[in-house]
């Protein structure tokens, strides 16, 4: 064996020892201590509880007396008792329950609908046309994040009143389907940014239009985004109290949290117990409605691309 026939082969063996294959190489396993996963496991576990403490206390507390709210400070009621749920369900002021949960489920519904698709339709326009003054109105459009709904609170209910909708849903529910919601809209727009504009093109020398594009290819994209503003705009909708509290005057159009105030008014008195109990029934609907889109929250939230 020549001298450079030896020294090609210990190069080559040093090559394998120094490089080897990663794919043949077995990752070793992080092991995380007992007693570390001990602490963490308390440490959530308190976390946890310090987090549902609220949401428990408030279900135990419609189940005790109107007398025990002044005495009774614990979390267990001293005399268990249904006459709360007895008493919300015959409603107030002459209106069931039901009425006004439907109330409330009527505004947040549509809301969500009228939302969802003028944010959409705007978002579009925004990510994927070029017009001119296209700058000046994104910019305009973020700056009314910056505006409080306060200021334009008169403008609006001069407007309202003086085409009759005052003590409807309309007042409600219009702004909705013009694209007011600016957070929205960003949110949108960044999402829609973020993929390719061949699909636009490919999709325009088939002969597709814009709606074509927004509807077949636009929407189905960016269904977790869309599903975020659905999540965001149902519980803005379900805990408004504002809005309703200025264009609704007549309590069998009243959603459930005008209805929780009228707990509080009726004959210079607070009924806790039924306060409790209809603070607890307005809120399942929205517990409820987060539970089951949790996922797609996370997924709207935390998308930064397409996938492959």
């Amino acid at each position: 064996m020549t001298t450079s026939s030896f020294s090609q082969n210990a190069l080559v063996q040093t090559e394998n020892q120094v490089d080897p294959d990663p794919k043949s190489t077995p990752r070793r396993k992080v092991k995380r201590k007992t007693w570390q996963t001990i602490i963490w496991f308390i440490v959530l576990l308190a976390i946890t509880a310090i987090v549902l403490y609220p949401l428990v206390w408030l279900l135990f507390s419609t189940f005790k007396p109107n007398g025990e709210f002044g005495s009774n400070q614990g979390l267990i009621p001293n005399s268990p008792t249904l006459d709360n749920y007895v008493k919300v369900m015959e409603g107030i002021a002459g209106v069931p329950m039901w009425k006004f949960f439907a109330n409330s489920l009527l505004i947040a519904v549509v809301s969500v609908i009228g939302t969802v698709l003028s944010s959409a339709l705007a978002a579009y326009a925004f990510a994927r046309i070029h017009f001119k003054g296209l700058g000046i109105l994104f910019a305009a459009m973020i700056g009314t994040l910056l505006l409080p709904f306060h200021v334009v609170i008169i403008p609006q209910y001069i407007l309202f009143n003086n085409l009759g909708l005052v003590d409807t849903f309309w007042p409600l529910l219009i702004p909705k389907f013009l694209a007011t919601e600016a957070f929205f809209v960003f949110l949108l727009v960044q999402f829609m940014r973020q993929m390719p504009r061949d699909m636009d093109e490919a999709a325009r020398i088939d002969g597709a239009g814009h709606i074509r594009i927004f509807w077949a290819i636009i929407l189905p994209l960016v269904k977790p985004a869309l599903i975020t503003c659905a999540i965001f705009s149902f519980i803005w909708a379900w805990n408004d109290f504002l809005g309703p509290l200025l264009y609704l005057t007549s309590p069998e159009n009243y959603p459930l949290p005008i209805a929780l105030r009228l707990y509080n008014d009726q004959s210079s008195t607070s009924d806790f117990g039924a306060t409790v109990t209809a603070s607890f029934i307005a809120l399942l609907p929205v517990l409820l409605f987060f539970l089951v889109f949790q996922r797609f929250l996370v997924d709207g939230v935390a998308t930064q691309g397409l996938k492959g």
